[in-house]
């Protein structure tokens, strides 16, 4: 018997559906070695001799949106920062996001990330530019659900996996167990310190370790509203029929349903409700 779909199990589909992580980066060393790429010496971006060597037609729309953003003036065709190198401190969304950013200006981008997993279900709400760069970027090619509901959000995790696969075809260096300790000079001691990077001689370094905030000599800015408590459940999303049936909720305060507020405050004290369906839990917050 003959496969009618040989890329049913192909590398390439493997790593566009990678659900984790460690998935998506074992898958795409996976589709390097069977395109017989050297990650380290073949141009950049990485994906142009990917696009060359796997002539797969389900991927063209994905290389089209690349290839329109790559060819933004701003970027002079990857020459802006051809002789630099980058590390970025953190693969949260900013810090990904940024890597995305000057890969396209051709800098060498390492990314050193702690952890080796995207653990944060958190549901963002998306602004509407935010939404225009993301789907420019193939964010729907990797996450067939990307802004299909009723109200524009995603978890931070899907997020993280979207962005980790665009800088990934971009030519990042992602090493991820690997955390960040001190600057010596231009270059940096990291955990474990036998770890390649802690050679790296670096041109630029960013800092986007959140709330840790590694680098020294930076003054934080932090804005602090009005303390409140929010409690946070989150259920399980099994997919089923009913589920599909959930009303998602972006926040209902005080003003607009007063009655059910009022009784709601008399029992609990809360005085907002909000309610996301995800592909991760279900997320319900009361604040």
């Amino acid at each position: 018997l003959v496969n009618p779909n040989p890329y049913t199990s192909h590398p390439i589909t493997n790593f566009v559906s990678a659900s984790t992580c460690r998935a998506a980066l074992r898958c795409f060393s996976q589709l390097c070695e069977h395109l017989q790429l050297d990650r380290s010496a073949t141009e950049k971006p990485l994906y142009q001799p990917i696009k060359r060597r796997l002539n797969y037609w389900k991927a063209n729309a994905l290389w089209a949106k690349l290839d329109r953003r790559a060819a933004q003036q701003e970027y002079q065709r990857g020459r802006v920062c051809s002789n630099m190198t980058c590390v970025i401190i953190g693969a949260g969304p900013c810090g990904l996001r940024t890597a995305v950013e000057l890969c396209f200006m051709g800098a060498r981008v390492v990314v050193l990330e702690k952890r080796d997993s995207f653990s944060r279900n958190n549901v963002l709400h998306l602004w509407p530019f935010t939404i225009y760069d993301l789907r420019g970027l193939g964010a729907k090619k990797f996450y067939g659900k990307f802004c299909a509901s009723s109200i524009d959000h995603i978890s931070i995790r899907q997020l993280q996996l979207i962005l980790l696969k665009v800088v990934l075809l971009l030519g990042a260096e992602v090493h991820v167990n690997v955390e960040f300790k001190q600057l010596e000079g231009w270059r940096m001691e990291v955990s474990p310190k036998s770890h390649p990077v802690s050679q790296l001689q670096f041109d630029v370094i960013v800092g986007a370790d959140g709330r840790r905030n590694t680098l020294p000599g930076f003054r934080r800015k932090e804005f602090r509203g009005k303390l409140a408590i929010a409690i946070t459940a989150n259920f399980k999303n099994r997919n089923t029929s009913a589920e599909a049936k959930v009303e998602e909720i972006s926040g209902v305060a005080f003003i607009f349903n007063q009655r059910f507020f009022q009784q709601l405050r008399q029992e609990t004290g809360s005085s907002r409700l909000a309610a996301a369906l995800t592909d991760t839990p279900v997320g319900d917050v009361l604040t």
